[in-house]
């Protein structure tokens, strides 16, 4: 594969809050603790070091050796859990809903970025190891986001009625889509229909794809694991510490003129049942799980935070915070809407006493297959041109082929100048003229106008070919108009080039925050049928 390269800024696809902190501007310093920069890693290695519990470390090995068992997994992934009850392994971590059949592109970039920033934190620090984690959206029940992805340009979508945490929904029915995908599904066939649970099913898949780079996959929604949580429970609980710290931290984004993304509460946690992920809310002096008659006083609810801390499901805006206490952490690879979201929270970490971790911009890319390559260089526009509108392109690659002079622009000036003339000498004779000159020469304006636009228009029928070309390549890298990464599946390109995943993490690099263009300059050779 060809790589090419362009700056965010050039894709017009990314806020101007995401885009100053990629350029670290000055006043967004405060909201983070360091900037995601090889160099940087040290000081925040020693500062993690100094504050993470070995209490900890054992709860969270002892947590995944559960969580793998019945996994066949690589010698790396093994190592990698051991390891994490030692104090000089560190991880790097990425998050992400539990999308069926991964869900967009974005989620193995996501993952990518994590397994080469270690290798590349291993090559600058070897006294320390280096865990590339994914964290699994387990408690999210937000199904609609998940029950889908597109191959091919198609939709497919699992039907369920289950309800709660999406976790730790059976994975039943699912299977009613295999007849309908083209191609080999195998992996997801073999996860689906091992596993009782949708989260089991992803460590799964996950674990097949990313096994071998030592990937660890961890779910949060364990008794032991929210243990280690339950002082933050209390807090928020009793004493609602959080709200103030974001809303501070929010008015002064505010001020600066960016727009913060999440809402918090009184209370950032949700009930967690089978079948039920519900906000608690507190009035009239108890907790109430919204939208059922279950009410806890406070003394019930202290006592249900003691014993049964699992119950307690944090939102958006304490997720973050449960991860890195119970991870040995250093950063956080996230999306660009993530990495801004986080910028609203380090006052809560500051309460903590947590150390705010780095906040790493996911790796981001475009892939052309081989045929469309060969229309993008037979149409001979630049990369960027790519991410504008087709109107914009269509013109731009005129002005820029055309050997024909289509603009009457000259003309205009100089009919102007002639109609300024005129009316100057109308004003002498008779003022009352003006408005009749004036309407002349607008009209006069308006007809070469049209004769511009016939010249355009004539000439573009006999480039059909050459916009038809243009139309096929902006659609295929831009389907729907949004970027492909947040569209297309994997499996797009892994079922023609089983070497793509591997391609990609060669390809990449963590620490280069730019946009990647990767071109197959030949046709993917398909898969050999075993004999």
């Amino acid at each position: 594969m060809r790589t090419h390269k362009l700056p965010f800024a050039n894709t017009h696809a990314f806020s101007s809050f995401f885009l100053d902190y990629i350029h670290q501007k000055e006043s967004l310093q405060k909201f983070i603790n360091r900037f995601p920069t090889p160099e940087n890693f040290l000081p925040q290695i020693q500062e993690k070091e100094s504050t993470f519990p070995d209490q900890n470390r054992q709860v969270l090995t002892a947590t995944l050796k559960e969580q793998y068992i019945g996994l066949v997994v690589t010698e790396s992934v093994t190592n990698n859990i051991s390891s994490l009850a030692k104090r000089k392994t560190f991880t790097i971590t990425t998050g992400h809903q539990l999308n069926i059949f991964t869900g967009p592109l974005y989620f193995i970039y996501k993952i990518i970025t994590v397994i080469n920033a270690c290798k590349k934190l291993k090559s600058v620090y070897p006294d320390y190891h280096f865990v590339p984690v994914y964290w699994m959206a387990s408690e999210d029940h937000d199904f609609e986001e998940i029950q889908y992805f597109k191959l091919y340009g198609k939709k497919y979508i699992w039907n369920t009625d289950q309800k709660g945490a999406v976790g730790r929904f059976n994975t039943n029915g699912i299977e009613s889509l295999y007849t309908d995908i083209p191609g080999d599904i195998s992996i997801f066939k073999n996860a689906y229909s091992k596993n009782k649970t949708l989260a089991a099913a992803v460590r799964h898949y996950v674990n097949e794809l990313f096994g071998k780079e030592g990937v660890v996959v961890v779910d949060a929604d364990h008794r032991s694991l929210k243990t280690l949580f339950k002082d933050v429970i209390q807090d928020d609980l009793f004493q609602n510490s959080s709200k103030n710290l974001v809303e501070e931290r929010n008015k002064q984004l505010e001020s600066l003129g960016y727009h913060t993304q999440v809402f918090v509460r009184d209370i950032n946690f949700f009930y967690l049942g089978n079948g039920l992920r519900s906000r608690l809310e507190k009035t009239n002096g108890k907790f109430n799980i919204v939208d059922t008659d279950i009410e806890f006083t406070p003394e019930k609810i202290k006592q249900l935070v003691e014993k049964e801390p699992e119950k307690f499901s944090p939102n958006v805006i304490l997720r973050p915070l449960y991860q890195e206490m119970i991870l040995p952490n250093l950063a956080y690879v996230g999306g660009p809407a993530e990495v801004t979201y986080w910028l609203q929270l380090k006052g809560v970490f500051d309460h903590f006493k947590v150390p705010f971790p780095m906040l790493m911009p996911r790796n981001f890319a475009l892939v052309m297959d081989a045929p469309t390559s060969r229309k993008f260089d037979k149409i001979e526009l630049e990369f960027k041109d790519l991410f504008e509108d087709k109107h914009y392109i269509f013109n731009h690659w005129f002005a820029k082929h055309n050997t024909l002079n289509l603009s009457l622009m000259k003309e205009v000036e100089t009919i102007q100048q002639f109609w300024t003339g005129i009316k100057d000498r109308a004003s002498r004779i008779d003022p009352t003229l003006n408005q009749f000159v004036a309407a002349e020469a607008k009209r006069n304006l308006k007809g070469l106008k049209k004769i511009e636009q016939k010249f355009w228009r004539a000439e573009k029928r006999k480039q059909v070919d050459k916009l038809h070309q243009i139309e096929t390549v902006k659609d295929s890298l831009f389907p729907g108009g949004g970027l492909q990464e947040r569209t297309d599946n994997f499996l797009n390109f892994y079922q023609q080039d089983p070497k793509f995943i591997q391609k990609l993490i060669d390809l990449l690099d963590p620490f280069d925050y730019q946009f990647n263009i990767f071109q197959y300059i030949s046709p993917i050779a398909p898969k050999e049928k075993k004999k």
